[in-house]
């Protein structure tokens, strides 16, 4: 039987066992965490702690974390709570969540290594109103890090609005919102190791913030609507967890990744995610890579998740300048936080016995 390796954790981590022990303990709580009784109160108690351990992993006050079922959610709540009055710019290589919820935004180009064209965000930000910038931390294809700090600098320059969608970075770089200078930031449970259906939008203290879900207050009227304490104990516990000092030894294992392949790595000129790489086999489609690779246990992705089965070239790597043709040829793999220390051997065997299939059929 082949053994398995999962390499896909930029689409979703593997539970951590802090996270899988806190919603245990939370499927357990009836009350809801805004009735004032006893039971009611206990279902605070762990909401407000669940807010604390993302708050401290952050670098916010707990006030300033709204969650949300996800980071789609986030991101959608952050265009549509601070977009009101300003142009909206969003980087080319945002995730889906984000382009779609600013339809009509400006694009802003990106360098052939995958980074924020910044001499094109202060041609931007030049030419009218003060606008709403929406830049990822890193990439979700690529894992290429935007330069952060120089995309602050000139948004306070202009008088522009920052928010940043953390997501990939959270949990595998330090990140704070205070540090950073940013006016919100996105994160999602599930890719640090917490469960699905947990997220949260943090806000620069004295933001308003328009609620995307009115609903019942909750939030302190943020975001209407229950929250999911088990998914939201969950995600206390993983960002709690999740010690980005702990990431450095997977990138010794991307590295012998790529090293061993020897094939072209986009973004490789950019700082990047310490688990991604993105792998370029020209000539040959990235399903059918996927699927030999699966067939050999190796479970790596063809992109992002949320555009599984769609045939189509990633709007990552054709804003790169990565020719169509090449960019249906790219895989995606992301190490989790419990890689094995013999995943990039055992990938290298599998990678090596695909292109030998691979040579024998062109032969």
């Amino acid at each position: 039987m082949t053994t398995a390796f999962y390499l896909d954790a930029n689409a979703s981590e593997p539970l951590r066992p802090e996270a899988r022990a806190a919603v245990l303990a939370a499927l357990d709580l009836p009350g809801n965490p805004s009735s004032i009784h006893a039971d009611g109160r206990a279902a605070r108690r762990v909401l407000e702690r669940a807010r604390a351990q993302v708050a401290a992993r952050f670098g916010c006050r707990p006030r300033d974390v709204v969650f949300t079922s996800g980071a789609t959610e986030a991101n959608a709540m952050a265009i549509h709570g601070l977009a009101s009055g300003r142009r909206l710019l969003v980087g080319a290589t945002e995730h889906p969540a984000v382009l779609r919820a600013a339809p009509d935004a400006g694009l802003l180009p990106v360098l052939p290594d995958g980074q924020l064209d910044l001499n094109a965000l202060e041609a931007a930000l030049a030419e009218g109103p003060p606008a709403l910038v929406c830049v990822m931390a890193a990439n979700n294809e690529t894992g290429v890090l935007h330069p952060l700090q120089d995309v602050m600098l000139l948004c306070q320059r202009h008088g522009a609005l920052l928010h940043v969608d953390a997501v990939q970075a959270a949990g595998r770089l330090p990140l704070s919102l205070t540090e950073l200078g940013a006016d919100s930031m996105a994160l999602s449970a599930h890719k640090m190791g917490g469960p699905k259906g947990a997220g949260a939008l943090l806000v620069r203290p004295g933001l308003d913030l328009a609620p995307l879900l009115p609903g019942g207050g909750q939030e302190r009227g943020r975001r209407g609507g229950t929250e999911s304490l088990p998914a939201i104990a969950g995600f206390g516990a993983a960002a709690e967890a999740a010690d980005p000092a702990l990431a450095g030894r997977l990138a010794v294992l991307r590295d012998a990744i790529e090293a061993g392949t020897g094939l072209p790595v986009l973004g490789a000129g950019a700082p990047r995610l310490p688990n991604t790489t993105c792998l370029l086999l020209p000539g040959t489609p990235a399903e059918t890579q996927v699927i030999a690779l699966d067939l050999a246990g190796m479970r790596v992705s063809s992109g992002s998740a949320c555009s599984s089965g769609k045939v189509a070239a990633s709007h990552v790597l054709l804003a790169m300048g990565v020719p169509p043709q090449q960019a249906g040829s790219a895989i995606r793999i992301s190490l989790p936080w419990n890689a094995p220390e013999d995943v990039a051997e055992r990938f290298l065997e599998a990678h090596a016995a695909l292109r030998a299939r691979l040579d024998r059929r062109a032969a």
